[in-house]
């Protein structure tokens, strides 16, 4: 599947529930595309800012965000989003984020499958504990400035479970939650050069399309659908990374395996 039909059903999903721009892209460019993890996580920002600023004024419009929610995500998200591009430097350089990946996966596939449970949902719980939601984004925000993922998945599971609010609107205060990370994410991987440039235009070509097409199928689509969909869509993305990690961990072991091989038989490396 070429780059540009990639970017068209990535963009669709996020303008159908929000969920996308980071969770699927970043596994994608690392496992079909072949991008260095820091490469993937730069492009994967400036994608999902792009599409979240066309898919922001359906909603903005629409009334579908709810700015008291947004602020206090973003209060928490932003000091996370720091340390998370930070801590991905560090681990990049060090070629060890496998295990954070495989880590981030998890808990992504675990809360996203608190949709499912009715039980262990509490919508009255924004509206009684909002002080809570500032700690809440911080882990968001840490995982999606270290993988670019979690804005979108993890900030719609938080509302769509935990809040008053319906479906639509809870899409709506995400997507534009997201665009405020994704320009912050992107300026910064910008300015470090760790972006695809041709990689990052093909993926533009059908994204832009794909993003104002899912816009447009939202409305049209039932809102007990549209929640099981996004839930589904996140816990795809948990699996993404899951296996995403378990590939790099795989590949780190391979390779030291060769060099101590290499090692043991007396051969002297440069």
């Amino acid at each position: 599947m070429s780059d540009v039909a990639l970017g068209f059903f990535i963009a669709l999903a996020v303008g159908l529930t929000g969920i996308g721009g980071g969770s699927f892209t970043v596994p994608i460019l690392l496992l079909l595309v072949g991008l260095p993890a820091g490469e993937a996580v730069g492009t994967a920002f400036v994608f999902a800012g792009v599409l979240r600023l066309i898919a922001a004024p359906f909603y903005v419009l629409g009334r579908q965000v709810h700015s008291r929610y947004f602020k206090l995500l973003l209060a928490g998200a932003v000091p996370g989003l720091v340390i998370g591009m930070l801590a991905l430097r560090g681990v990049a350089k060090a070629e060890n984020s496998g295990i954070v990946t495989i880590i981030l996966g998890v808990l992504l596939t675990l809360s996203s499958s608190v949709s499912f449970f009715p039980r262990v949902q509490n919508p009255r719980f924004a509206v009684k504990n909002s002080r809570w939601l500032p700690w809440l984004a911080f882990p968001i925000g840490v995982e999606s400035g270290f993988s670019s993922a979690g804005a979108g998945a993890l900030g719609t599971v938080l509302l769509l479970n935990y809040s008053e609010m319906a479906p639509r609107q809870v899409i709506g205060t995400d997507i534009v939650f997201g665009l405020v990370l994704a320009i912050i994410g992107s300026a910064v991987h910008w300015t470090l050069g760790s972006i695809s440039t041709p990689i990052l235009l093909q993926l533009l070509a059908g994204g832009v399309p794909g993003v104002i097409f899912g816009c447009l199928l939202a409305r049209r689509v039932p809102a007990q659908k549209l929640k099981a969909v996004v839930a589904a869509i996140a816990i795809c993305a948990g699996l993404q990374l899951v296996w995403s990690g378990t590939r790099s961990l795989a590949a780190k072991q391979a390779s030291n395996s060769v060099r101590m091989g290499v090692s043991a038989s007396g051969v002297v490396r440069p």
